[in-house]
């Protein structure tokens, strides 16, 4: 049989790698010679600000465009020397001078390769983001502060408070034309994004370094310009061991590879934002760098990373795959080998500027405005010093050690008042209540006066023994004084159960407790003499219930819904009549989640809805429901083990006169059942009375349909009417469709329910 070319085999074969090539040549080729056009004015940038020579920076953009891009885990990330290691490279340079540098830089990349092959890559991504914006900011002010001297036209000191102590001399000192190309170059960066769109697809950098590098020529200006070896290709270099102690050695690569990691890795997370393609595999990403790390060591280059700022604009060019940051590295080569003179003619001062623009790009408003927003302000702000005023690694050190003592903090965290005057206070303790409490609980404890009746509210996921005891005896020290002391725990019972010797501090054995307004009142009212529980009637009056539970909404639920009932006190706008019936197990709201004003309720034992003219009560309901409050949709909802579906198949209790006479509106019912069977999810209940509250659920909307109101309203689409079963013991709600005659599961992905 003839095989066509949409077939499995050597057809498609051989048309997968034509497509793959015209992708290509169509997205990643034009995408990787706009990344090209950024990476080589920033790899020169961040070489002279590292304190490295000049060609190193051309020679880290090579190799981890094309290793990095090629065996790396994330396919639009791209690869480079990036500005978050100069501050690093600056002092290790400084230290253990250029050739150990490279040695060390190899040693970190195959501790990467360690770091991918072990699968710990993800453990990365525990560093707080605020510690790593601050690390950035960080390194972004010592960049500025640093490269702001050389625009300036004079050398930067050798630490960033000196840097900020010269700079005003600085500022009012003699300014020469390398100052004027500094500033200029910065002044065409901040413009660039004010231009009109077809101008801005020239990248900003390229722009600024062509137009201030054309500008001195053309001028003649005396001014120090980038220097390469004359023969690039001839480079003969071989990277030495560093004359130090092992400690510091290891010190330094273990830094090299931490920070370059972690930013790679961010770098590839914030990638995969940017698109919709296949997403990163870190552990793949770190040995791919670790790669590059150890070809860009062992040839003379800086330490590589995925930047941030080649990818998003490798992404923006509509890249497609990692061919774009693979070709990006080559036309880097090419450009350096073929044009080296026309590189070496770029002024010094205008890389400077624009690093002074990289590093104030760094310090991000968007990434302050985040950290703020979560609480994590101080957490930045330390890091941003430390790295600023000591060096990189103290600063991230104590980023993370600040952020473990806040993550305690806020783990331990308990807060405590006290409320009240005269002979009633009340106590509320919320949070984890541990040792670290104690002191401050003792202290509101011993401030309450003696005699007095306080309410102890413990709102509370963990009591450990030192918080049970300090609670134990000062209730014990309380009502000996004559004192009254009323524990009312909202969730896990841990004080209670901790005062009946059942275990109170072991978390695993803490049962989840269901919140208390969900929960009967019975499970967690009046800790008083004589608590009500299922199957008992001792207990306090229902008053005494009733007050209890006004006291909770005021106390907890009244501050949380003021605002939104406050948008109701002038009306109400129902979405829904939802007549169902008084059975005490049915809370409409809680099996709808539905909340204030958006369900007008009906209840009336049975759930019916009385045809004669004798019981108006629905009827005046339906009316004001459809005509005044213009409720879009009517459910009547049946439920499982009904008293009054039992008692239409039985009869009435005697002595209940009214009931027997209400439950005549459940005859037709009684009659359509007869004539058929409903199911609940394709089964038939087992219980006789539970297929009556099948079947009367839809003999009421029968009654409902009968009203000319709701005809009406139904016919022009304005109305839809709905059955609704909840079967208590199984908490599951069904919805009658129409189309199959059947009670299907809510939630269940079935076609949309039809009008019954």
């Amino acid at each position: 049989m003839k095989r066509t070319v949409g077939e499995s085999g050597a057809g498609e074969t051989r048309i997968r790698p034509r497509l793959a090539l015209a992708s290509v040549l169509r997205y990643d080729l034009p995408a990787s010679l706009v990344v090209f056009l950024v990476a080589v004015p920033l790899s020169l940038g961040i070489a002279l600000a590292s304190g490295a020579p000049i060609v190193a920076g051309l020679i880290a953009a090579v190799i981890g465009g094309i290793v990095a891009g090629a065996f790396g885990g994330s396919a639009l990330q791209v690869s480079g020397p990036a500005a978050g290691l100069t501050v690093v490279m600056a002092e290790t340079i400084d230290r253990f001078g250029w050739a150990a540098t490279c040695a060390l830089t190899v040693a970190a990349g195959a501790l990467q390769i360690l770091f991918g092959l072990s699968r710990v890559a993800r453990a990365a991504l525990a560093i707080s983001p605020a510690i790593v914006h601050g690390m950035l900011a960080g390194i972004g002010v010592t960049l500025v502060l640093a490269q702001l001297h050389i625009v300036l036209g004079g050398s930067p000191q050798s630490s960033a408070i000196d840097n900020i102590v010269a700079l005003p001399g600085q500022i009012v000192g003699h300014h020469d034309t390398a100052a004027f190309i500094g500033v200029l170059t910065i002044a065409i960066l901040l413009g660039w994004s004010r231009l009109p769109a077809a101008i801005r697809k020239v990248p900003g950098p390229l722009a600024a370094i062509t137009a201030v590098t054309a500008l001195a020529a053309a001028t003649g200006m005396s001014l120090e310009r980038v220097s390469l070896p004359g023969d690039l290709l001839a480079i003969s270099f071989a990277p030495e061991v560093p004359d130090a102690g092992w400690f510091d050695i290891g010190l330094a690569v273990l830094t090299i590879a931490l920070i370059a990691s972690v930013e790679s890795l961010l770098c590839a997370v914030a990638v995969d934002r940017m698109h919709t393609g296949p997403r990163a595999n870190l552990n793949r990403e770190l040995v791919g760098q670790g790669l590059a790390n150890m070809a860009s060591g062992a040839a003379g280059g800086l330490p590589v990373t995925g930047v941030i700022v080649r990818s998003s604009t490798n992404v923006a060019a509509g890249a497609r795959s990692r061919a774009s940051g693979v070709l990006h590295g080559v036309w880097v080569l090419l450009f350096t080998v073929a044009l080296a003179g026309l590189v070496e003619s770029i002024p010094l001062a205008a890389l400077a500027g624009l690093l002074v623009y990289v590093g104030a790009r760094l310090v991000d408003a968007q990434h302050i405005r985040e950290v703020l927003k979560h609480g994590d302000l101080p957490l930045y702000l330390v890091t941003l010093a430390g790295v600023v005023f000591i060096d990189l690694l103290t600063g991230v050190l104590i980023g993370i050690a600040l952020s473990l003592v806040l993550m305690l903090r806020r783990t331990m965290w308990s807060g405590i008042h006290a409320e009240g005057q005269g002979d009633r206070w009340r106590v509320v303790v919320e949070g984890a209540l541990t040792f670290l409490s104690v002191p401050r609980l003792s202290a509101v404890l011993g401030s309450l006066p003696q005699g007095s009746r306080v309410t102890l509210e413990l709102v509370v996921d963990y009591l450990d023994h030192a918080a049970f005891e300090c609670l134990s005896d000062w209730q014990q020290a309380h009502e000996r004084s004559g004192g009254t002391v009323v524990v009312d725990e909202v969730g896990h019972p841990w004080f209670e159960r901790g005062k009946s010797d059942s275990p109170i501090v072991r978390r695993d054995a803490a049962r989840p407790v269901l919140p208390r307004w969900l929960a009967p009142w019975s499970e967690w009212q009046a800790k008083d003499a004589g608590v009500a529980v299922p199957g008992q009637r001792t207990g306090p009056p229902g008053t005494a219930l009733m007050r209890r539970g006004t006291s909770e909404f005021q106390w907890r639920t009244a501050p949380l819904m003021q605002e939104t009932l406050s948008k109701l006190a002038m009306g109400q706008e129902p979405h829904t009549l939802f007549l169902t019936c008084a059975d005490a197990r049915i809370v409409p709201n809680l099996i709808t989640t539905s909340g204030p004003g958006d369900l007008f309720t009906v209840r009336n034992v049975g759930n019916f809805v009385p045809r004669d003219s004798a019981d108006r009560s629905v009827a005046a309901c339906l009316e004001y429901a459809v005509r005044v409050l213009g409720v879009r949709e009517v459910v009547v909802c049946g439920h499982s083990s009904c008293g009054a579906m039992q008692a239409l198949l039985g009869g009435a209790p005697d002595g209940l006169p009214a009931v027997e006479s209400w439950l005549v509106h459940g005859e037709p019912t009684l009659r359509r059942a007869a004539a058929g069977t409903l199911t609940l999810d394709g089964e038939e209940p087992a219980l006789e009375a539970d297929r009556l509250a099948l079947h009367n659920v839809l003999q009421q909307l029968d009654h409902l349909r009968a009203d000319p109101l709701v005809a009406e309203a139904e016919r022009r689409g304005e109305l839809h009417l709905t059955g609704m079963y909840f079967d208590v013991g199984r908490a599951q709600v069904y919805l009658f469709d129409s189309d199959t005659g059947d009670f299907v599961p809510a939630g269940a992905e079935q076609p949309a329910l039809g009008q019954t």
